[in-house]
């Protein structure tokens, strides 16, 4: 199995996935560098139907495969990493989060309901990389992660996108925080993101410290 490592310098953190007769995908434009006999392969026409939904879920178009022997190290990040570990189950990922996979992954999308779609602020069709099958999956983070376990009756409610990912077997739905319509504005919380069901789900509860610099840099026009 191709092997995942992350690594950190001067504050960024970037990924080397070391193959030995191995095959690995990766974001379109994440290569950095690599050695070793290692050859390329990315399909210059997609599918009609691959196309549309590249464009809807607003995710690459292709994913090129990386095979053979020797070491790729993609590009750093001021953010983070965490590297899952499949193991027959079925991961669904929020746009932006799929960084690289082992060949041996299965690529595809969920959509979630069309209401869901909508309080999300997401429009009509609301589509997420799917991964699943035995292997590893890197996905991308902003800050440290923890990986909370969901029991069947236990609900998890997050504020926006502070579940970077979760197993197939949990959902969510958007609500009102609290009980009384007014109070959304006194609380100072609208609309969360309330998960249950059966299953894990990967919490990103704060930013590294540099991320939130530039993220704030780019909001100041800076």
């Amino acid at each position: 199995m191709a092997d995942f490592t992350v690594h950190q310098l001067e504050g960024t953190r970037y990924v080397e996935a070391h193959l030995n007769h191995e095959s690995v995908r990766l974001e379109a434009g994440s290569l950095c560098y690599m050695t070793g006999d290692i050859s390329v392969y990315s399909p210059v026409i997609p599918s009609m139907g691959g196309l549309i939904t590249s464009v809807l879920a607003d995710e690459a178009m292709h994913r090129p495969v990386y095979s053979g022997t020797g070491i790729i190290t993609m590009e750093s990040s001021l953010g983070g990493f965490h590297v899952l570990q499949l193991n027959g189950e079925s991961w669904i990922l929020e746009r932006g989060a799929y960084w690289a996979s082992e060949g041996s992954i299965k690529l595809s999308y969920h959509r979630e309901p069309i209401m869901t779609a909508i309080w999300a602020g997401e429009g009509f069709i609301y589509l997420q990389t799917k991964v699943s099958g035995y292997g590893k999956v890197v996905v991308c983070t902003k800050g440290p992660t923890e990986i909370i376990q969901l029991e069947k009756g236990k609900k998890f409610v997050a504020e926006g996108r502070y579940v970077i990912c979760r197993t197939g077997d949990v959902s969510f739905k958007i609500k009102r925080l609290t009980k009384n319509y007014l109070g959304r504005y006194s609380s100072g919380e609208k609309l969360v993101r309330e998960y249950e069901g059966t299953g894990k789900i990967l919490l990103n509860p704060g930013h590294y410290w540099r991320y939130s610099m530039k993220h704030r840099e780019a909001i100041a026009g800076v």
